[in-house]
């Protein structure tokens, strides 16, 4: 089989509500696409069903495919989901589709540079770049966001707008380079993979999304919060020293 222009990671914890909604999403809209393409579900230990709807998916689409992990956290299923996949480009996708799949439109010109892109290593997409729009999100958690990244830009990662949306794109030999090195297993994780590419000098760019808020999320704002900003600590300590 040639190799995929785009693969499509999907990280899962007992998504067994949702799961067979956005793989019929997904694939709906890549089944339209004129390049080759494949989707893996990297599935953080779930307890539920989400393993077995997969499963079902794959028997009519065999470039779908689920790892099966043990449970340690979002980060650590991102991780192994990008680096077993083989696609030229990889995009990060949520599973509770909070950015549409059509979105990666917006992402994958900005990798070229002959075109008028930004010629990026990785696109991020964003809530708060122009362009942007924030559907359905209460103003608490905005605000909490929002502080959060005032001091992710201060510790980790300056002028980056929004480090934790779950929507983002990797060339793939970036994503074999960079993914490696993460340390974090948790949420944090995103602001790490960005400290670790500004330390190693990758290019990357952000561009505005439609984000929909999910009352469903995993993310526990508070007890999240803390627990990221501990991870702050530990991400300026564990790569204090050059790359």
């Amino acid at each position: 089989m040639p190799k995929p222009f785009l693969s499509v990671v999907i990280p899962t914890f007992n998504e067994e509500a949702r799961i067979a909604g956005t793989l019929d999403s997904v694939i709906e809209y890549l089944v339209s696409r004129d390049y080759q393409w494949e989707v893996v579900v990297a599935d953080d230990g779930s307890t539920d069903r989400t393993a077995q709807l997969v499963g079902r998916v794959i028997v009519e689409h065999s470039n779908v495919r689920v790892l099966r992990l043990p449970h340690r956290g979002k980060g650590w299923a991102v991780k192994n989901g990008m680096l077993a996949a083989e696609g030229e480009f990889r995009l990060l996708c949520d599973a509770d589709l909070s950015v549409l799949i059509e979105h990666v439109e917006r992402l994958l010109p900005l990798f070229d540079a002959t075109s008028g892109g930004a010629g990026s290593d990785i696109v991020l997409g964003s809530r708060e770049a122009p362009g942007a729009a924030r559907i359905g999100e209460p103003s608490r958690r905005h605000l909490m966001g929002r502080v959060f990244n005032r001091i992710v830009s201060l510790l980790a990662v300056p002028g980056v707008t929004d480090t934790q949306c779950g929507f983002k794109c990797f060339r793939g030999e970036t994503a074999q380079d960079l993914f490696p090195r993460l340390t974090l297993d948790g949420f944090a994780f995103d602001v790490e993979l960005l400290h670790l590419a500004r330390k190693l000098g990758l290019p990357y760019s952000e561009v505005g999304v439609d984000w929909y808020y999910r009352s469903q999320s995993k993310v526990r704002p508070i007890q999240d919060s803390l627990v990221m900003a501990l991870d702050l600590i530990k991400i300026r300590w564990r790569h204090r020293n050059p790359v």
